[in-house]
């Protein structure tokens, strides 16, 4: 297992933890209504799915 010889100091964990950043959801719009929906999911407005109906909205 690897140990780290010395102590990281407080600006180096701060640093690398600055990093960390969440992305932003990949949103495409609807090819239907135009509303921006998650990739490979049923549009939440209109309910189509690959050019076809697939939910009761």
């Amino acid at each position: 297992m690897a140990v780290p010889k010395r102590k990281m100091s407080r600006s180096n964990t701060r640093s690398r933890r600055a990093n960390w950043k969440a992305t932003a959801v990949a949103t495409q719009a609807c090819p239907q209504c135009k509303s921006p929906k998650l990739a490979h999911t049923a549009c939440s407005v209109c309910g189509t799915y690959n050019g076809r109906q697939v939910l009761e909205v």
